[in-house]
């Protein structure tokens, strides 16, 4: 519909509406639905979705739905996540192992473009680049034509996972609300109106994939549709959508063109989905009758009983984490509005509801026993998404996760952790054909069949490391929850990830150094002569990942009290791994080679791992380290992609510079403009497209601003920005079970509440004096295993005219004894 359509839309009415309810609590949800709810936790706008981009995300980690709130013709576009192109299959390539020995050799000789021709022409991908996730279809609501319609609004209340669309239309109010049921799994949908007999509409189920449409009985209409065929793959997945409406008054009819409800006073609308996906390698499940049995017993309960469970079970994720960094006029305005003026103003609560955005976004895209959230979480239109929505491991899937515990979600890791134990098999015979070596890997992408083998061509894909980088998030997971069954579990797959390292790092010619070869720096290059290279030999990105894993694995090792012999033989190793480089920019190196360029601003900063999400340099022990990535990070530049940006935020949060964290907040939250990130309408990030990670990336860099327990000690407040004055958070997680709230007046600390759910001693570093008893002046090292720092080579330091030198702000560090189960209250 045309712009002009929606002129006698009452735009003050909204914003009225919104700026209302910032001051008081929202009216109870559902019957039963007793919880409270502030409009500052609203995505809220007055006009429909013009776009994919402007429609609102539901979804439950199973199911997912795009509401684009059209008047006329209502569409509700349908994800399921386990619906893919192609089948079981795998990529390793049995030809490759004397070829990687040949690029290794020609490495060595220094003949990198030599080596990068080989590279490209014999270690492509072998039978597909992966497979593409994929929509289901869509929903069409229709309803009768209008001229006109006033008090257009609709909304996505992130606090409730619930969406609403309203107008009036004819002196008619009509309502709709839409949720995807946590624990029914099913999509939900109320058409209400204030006066009787006014619910007239046809519902139609559409779809791009092979599909086709009929009636199950006399009541539910079923669309049956199948996974598309890729590169070489047949479409194996085979899926049901049923669809069947409850109605109070009017009539009902449902015929292959679809239900048709004629003056109803209201419309329930159920929705299931189901696939035949057991798992990567068994698609023998019923899809029919998994949706049958999942529509059939939602069908036993109203719609108020399945929204007050919906919430209940949403909040007792979300309500965790609270965030308050104040409110103002600005929240008055629709959330395009606000995106547009963010860069101009000093809307704060912009960056809180972006922060709550992200965790509500991995609630609905990651649940214990779902796929692991993609490049687009859940929600993808497209048959073949950008990047085929896969799960790119050079650092995308792994930023989707960062803030799971940080903020308090780390059961929603669930899902990565089967991934990360799947690819273990299913890149152990890669390892072996490719590599010649034991323990598992894979290289720079997986889909839902965990492939193990090279995708996209040497140039982007022939790196190795991802193994390392996958088992970080299974001991950081133990370092948060100190969970010791978790880690007697997935120890063996770290392990074997290490043994991986032990058979294939190779011995370079100068230094004697152990590297990781071939390999790349993720998807960036060097130049070399007239040639842009990527493929390399110890790229800093691998030898950090490759010690932090051996780190990892000898600690892991010490707790469960296992394999002190093997450990020993890992620190060995460990020892004969490159030093980190400083260059001649001042930099920190990128490569073997001092390879770096002033003027480089690829989105990529893979050898700023260290940094973050690593933590191997301080401030506080490695200065010359810290100055070298901050003098990095400041080649590189700001705006980049949305997702780049988003690490940078995390990135300068470690460097203990909230302003300059604040600053690339408010580059990524801006409108997307040309090639450069951005932010859509609806809060999705932009790379451009649409990609969530970055999304989940800035949620986390947020909680890096608050809170850091990486470097020995939990650092309060260590990047607060000058313009979050005054402001408080609760919730957020420290390393060793530390749950902490931190309330701030005028930049300073005026209360801090910790709660020791491990015990053990709790050291904290503040930016001011605390006067508090509880308090110990801090000495010697922490005592609490869960914050032993990395000891790390003395680095290597180029002559350069850059500065090394680090001025930091005075710091006081105290000691607090802490008892399992118990909390601990700090005024100051």
């Amino acid at each position: 519909m045309t712009g002009a359509f929606y002129k006698k839309v009452n735009i003050f009415a909204a914003a009225l509406l919104i700026f209302s309810s910032v001051q008081a609590q929202q009216k109870h949800i559902g019957k039963k639905a007793t919880e409270t709810n502030h409009g500052r936790y609203k995505l809220w706008y007055n006009r429909p979705a013009n776009n994919w981009n402007e429609a609102l995300p539901i979804g439950n980690g199973f199911i997912g739905g795009m509401v684009f709130g059209n008047v006329q013709n209502e569409r509700i576009q349908l994800n399921e996540s386990t619906i893919w192109g192609g089948g079981p299959n795998n990529t390793i390539d049995s030809g490759a192992r004397p070829y990687i020995d040949k690029v290794r050799a020609l490495l060595a000789e220094k003949k990198y473009a030599e080596a990068q021709e080989l590279a490209n022409s014999k270690l492509g991908p072998k039978g597909n680049s992966g497979m593409p996730y994929q929509l289901a279809g869509n929903l069409y609501i229709k309803f009768a034509g209008a001229d006109s319609v006033s008090n257009y609004y609709r909304d996505l209340d992130i606090a409730n996972a619930t969406a609403v669309v309203k107008y009036t239309l004819n002196g008619v109010n009509y309502k709709r609300e839409y949720f995807t049921a946590f624990g029914n799994n099913v999509l939900m949908a109320r058409l209400t109106a204030n006066k009787p007999g006014m619910i007239s509409c046809q519902i139609r189920l559409q779809s791009p994939l092979k599909s086709s449409v009929s009636v199950n009985g006399k009541e539910t209409l079923v669309l049956s549709g199948q996974g598309s065929d890729h590169e070489g793959q047949n479409g194996q997945i085979k899926y049901t959508v049923l669809t069947r409406v409850k109605n109070s008054g009017g009539t009902t009819a449902v015929d292959t063109s679809g239900i048709t409800i004629a003056n109803a006073d209201t419309a329930v609308i159920y929705l299931s989905i189901a696939t035949n996906f057991a798992n990567y390698h068994d698609v023998s499940a019923n899809s029919m009758n998994r949706a049958e049995d999942i529509l059939n017993k939602a069908y036993t309960h109203n719609f108020g009983e399945l929204l007050t469970t919906h919430v209940r079970f949403y909040r007792s994720y979300f309500d965790r984490v609270k965030l308050n960094l104040g409110i103002d006029s600005a929240a008055s305005h629709p959330t395009d509005v606000r995106i547009n003026n963010f860069s101009n103003n000093n809307d704060a609560q912009l960056a809180e509801l972006y922060f709550q955005f992200g965790r509500y976004l991995l609630i609905c895209s990651s649940q214990p026993g779902s796929q692991p959230a993609n490049l687009q979480g859940i929600w993808n239109g497209e048959t073949k998404g950008p990047w085929d929505s896969k799960y790119t491991i050079n650092i995308n899937t792994e930023m989707n996760y960062w803030p799971s515990e940080v903020t308090q979600l780390p059961e929603l890791s669930t899902p990565l952790f089967h991934l990360i134990k799947d690819v273990s098999e299913t890149g152990t015979p890669t390892a072996k054909i490719m590599y010649g070596t034991r323990g598992w890997m894979l290289h720079h992408n997986t889909d839902i069949w965990r492939i193990t083998g090279i995708v996209d061509g040497a140039f982007w894909g022939l790196w190795p490391t991802s193994n390392a980088w996958l088992s970080q998030h299974l001991w950081e997971h133990y370092l948060f929850s100190g969970d010791k069954q978790f880690l007697k579990k997935y120890y063996p797959i770290m392990k074997r990830a290490a043994e991986y390292y032990i058979d294939a790092l190779q011995k370079e010619p100068d230094h004697g150094w152990l590297v990781v070869s071939p390999s790349i720096s993720p998807e960036h290059e060097y130049i070399d002569g007239k040639n842009q290279v990527s493929v390399t030999a110890g790229a800093t990105m691998d030898n950090q990942l490759v010690f932090g894993l051996f780190t990892d694995v000898m600690r892991a090792a010490a707790e469960l009290n296992v394999d002190k012999v093997f450990s020993d033989s890992l620190a060995n190793l460990r020892s004969q791994l490159p030093p980190m480089q400083i260059g001649k920019h001042g930099q920190l190196q990128e490569w073997l080679e001092d390879f770096d360029r002033t003027d480089d601003h690829h989105r990529h900063v893979s050898h700023l791992y260290g940094l973050f999400p690593g933590n191997q340099i301080s401030p506080f022990t490695q200065p010359q380290l810290f100055a070298a990535v901050k003098n990095s990070l400041n080649y590189r530049g700001d705006v980049s992609t949305g997702w780049s940006m988003a690490w940078k935020i995390n990135l300068w949060a470690r460097l203990l510079d909230g302003n300059h964290a604040y600053k690339l907040i408010k580059d990524q939250i801006k409108p997307v403009n040309g090639r450069s990130g951005g932010t859509y309408p609806n809060l999705f990030d932009a790379h451009p497209p649409f990609q969530i990670d970055g999304n989940f990336g800035c949620t986390s860099g947020i909680a890096e601003m608050l809170l850091q327990s990486h470097d020995g000690a939990i650092y309060l407040l260590p990047a607060l920005p000058d313009d979050w004055k005054d402001g408080s958070v609760s919730g957020l997680m420290a390393r060793g079970g530390f749950k902490v709230d931190i309330t701030w007046a005028d930049h300073k600390i005026v209360k801090l509440v910790i709660h020791s759910s491990l015990g053990g001693n709790c050291r904290l570093r503040f930016n001011e004096k605390m006067m508090s008893k509880l308090l110990l002046v801090a000495n010697g090292s922490n005592t609490n295993r869960f914050y032993q720092v990395m000891n790390l080579k003395t680095p290597i330091i180029k002559s350069s005219d850059k500065s090394l030198e680090v001025t930091l702000n005075k710091t006081w560090v105290y000691d607090m004894p802490t008892q399992a189960g118990k909390t601990y209250v700090i005024n100051n």
